[in-house]
């Protein structure tokens, strides 16, 4: 299938995307699984599940719930550690033909630094996006992403290490997203991503328990639209460096609402858990509404409201 990318080539640092669209990690798997449904090389890129130092078996089960416009969502990181994403995934998936970003994750700074470096090495693998929703296990499980200094900190030591495009991915969790965004810009990241999952829970009043075991949870989908669109919205005009949108996008209109705040590109995330094809199609949708609409490249529209 080619797709006319024509008008939404968009660069985030040092990365040129052939169009705004990417998929979240932790909901695209490392591509490779939706091959079946259409080819994922005409998507700007694919941001793969998050990579951790150590193998990680995830949270205990139930880790997944449904709820009223989105789910919640305790997996845990779950993962097989850098070393087996070096060795045996990354030769699985590097000749995909689309930018291949690695979500990075850590429990210490050091281990931020340590999978940085590792994934730096890799030739096909254009950039990382930090999460820095991840509880510091040195500071009492404080979240790096809800504490500027703390921010400032985890992306100022992985900047010194890791020489390509450096993504940060906010949590919504805070006081002050804005905050926190420049704190990262000081820091030397490339851009950011906005925004992760609000924090949730789902109750079953007839079992009287919780239907995560962790108790709360991430909440994504449509529900945390209006809140991610907030969020960039607030952040936007306070930053140079370039934002990718999401949260609760599940069609092109959704996108290019977030491209009207100020995103330069999207990613997709739980849609993916309910159309294997919402990517592709998003794509498509985006240079429908252009072409209707008589826009001839995505910064016409980008941050006007």
């Amino acid at each position: 299938m080619n797709i006319n990318n024509s008008g939404l080539e968009v660069e985030i640092g040092k990365i040129k995307l052939k169009n705004p669209v990417l998929t979240a990690s932790g909901t695209f798997g490392y591509g490779e699984e939706f091959e079946d449904f259409f080819p994922v090389e005409n998507l700007g890129g694919i941001v793969v599940k998050a990579t951790t130092k150590e193998k990680r078996e995830g949270n205990p089960y139930p880790r997944m719930a449904e709820t009223p416009s989105g789910m919640l969502n305790a997996v845990g990181l779950q993962n097989k550690g850098v070393d087996f994403f070096c060795k045996s995934i990354y030769k699985r998936i590097k000749d995909i033909k689309t930018n291949l970003i690695v979500n990075v994750s850590g429990s210490t700074i050091e281990e931020y630094v340590e999978v940085s470096q590792r994934i730096n090495e890799l030739e096909n693998i254009v950039g990382i996006e930090l999460n820095i929703s991840c509880p510091n296990v040195k500071q009492g499980g404080m979240v790096f992403g809800t504490d500027p200094k703390m921010a400032k900190e985890v992306v100022k030591k992985v900047r010194e290490v890791y020489k390509k495009t450096l993504i940060v991915k906010l949590s919504p969790n805070v006081t002050s997203i804005v905050e926190i965004a420049k704190s990262v810009e000081d820091s030397g990241a490339d851009a950011l991503s906005m925004i992760n999952t609000l924090l949730g829970m789902a109750v079953d009043a007839n079992r009287k328990k919780a239907l995560l075991s962790t108790i709360t949870g991430g909440l994504s989908g449509p529900a945390i639209k209006p809140v991610a669109l907030r969020c960039l919205w607030q952040t936007y005009k306070q930053v140079s460096i370039p934002i990718i949108g999401m949260g609760g996008i599940i069609s092109a209109q959704d996108a290019i609402e977030f491209i009207l705040v100020g995103a330069s590109a999207i990613e997709i995330g739980t849609a993916n858990f309910i159309n294997p094809m919402v990517s592709l199609e998003v794509v498509e949708g985006i240079k429908e509404y252009m072409d209707k609409n008589n826009i001839k490249n995505l910064s016409e529209i980008r941050g006007i409201i």
